[in-house]
């Protein structure tokens, strides 16, 4: 292949992905590869949030607008007592540590999900970042705690029948906690589990998939990007299908 031939490919995937407005992550694998790596779970975790810099500045380079995160689920209290308090520290310190970092990236941070089972302190956090970050025009962070799909929509068909509205598809759509917020172009998978565990399900309905196989504390910035190379090749039809006029 011939280097010219090599910068137009580039530049034509370049092209797709820039038309990429909203990628999610679900953030997989942190305790096994702590496991497989002689730590603790809650050391997993840890190594799992230090990652998260380089993958926001991979997603902020290739112009991405919108990067969700999928950070503690509605079933993730079900985990073992230690780990959720060490989830809880991990979470309430990474959020007292970003502002100042968030603010000089021109980061926006968002939040889905229903955060009111959490501490008051940690409920402080989150607000006080969201309002500390809320003139940053640069790419939105959401991060989805204490989130599952099926209480979201539950949530919001409960919001409707209660404000007396009809119940429609745009009507649902508005009331989610996405609902400002495009619908995910991509969604990626870490760790090599191929469901998206009740993840963006009203969202997703055309969101491209891909799944990899390693654990999110070894997903790289250049892994990011391969990522997004298979998905400039993708063909998005949104159920409907392209006819070629015959020669």
């Amino acid at each position: 292949m011939f280097p010219s031939e090599v910068t137009v490919r580039l530049e034509s995937n370049l092209e797709t992905i820039m038309r990429c407005k909203h990628v999610a992550i679900i953030m997989d694998g942190n305790g096994r590869w702590a496991e497989a790596n002689g730590y603790s779970r809650a050391e997993g975790h840890s190594h799992g949030v230090k990652n998260l810099d380089r993958i926001i500045a991979a997603a902020h380079k290739l112009g991405i607008q919108c990067l969700t995160l999928y950070c503690f689920s509605t079933e993730n209290w079900l985990r073992p007592q230690q780990e959720v308090v060490a989830l809880m520290a991990l979470l309430k310190n990474s959020l007292l540590k970003a502002k100042r970092v968030f603010q000089e990236r021109n980061i926006r941070l968002r939040t889905i999900g229903n955060i009111d089972p959490f501490s008051s302190d940690i409920k402080a956090a989150i607000k006080d970042l969201r309002t500390a970050t809320a003139h940053c025009d640069g790419i939105v962070l959401i991060l989805a705690l204490n989130y599952g799909a099926r209480d979201e929509l539950v949530r919001a068909v409960r919001t409707l029948k209660s404000q007396g509205q009809e119940i429609t598809e745009e009507s649902i759509t508005n009331t989610l906690d996405t609902r400002d917020f495009p619908n995910p172009d991509l969604i990626i998978r870490t760790a090599g589990e191929q469901r998206l565990s009740n993840f963006l399900l009203w969202q997703a309905a055309y969101s491209e998939l891909i799944f990899v196989k390693k654990s999110w504390p070894d997903f790289t910035e250049e892994d990011f990007k391969d990522v997004m190379r298979v998905f400039s090749k993708r063909i998005r039809r949104y159920g409907k299908v392209e006819y070629c006029e015959k020669p």
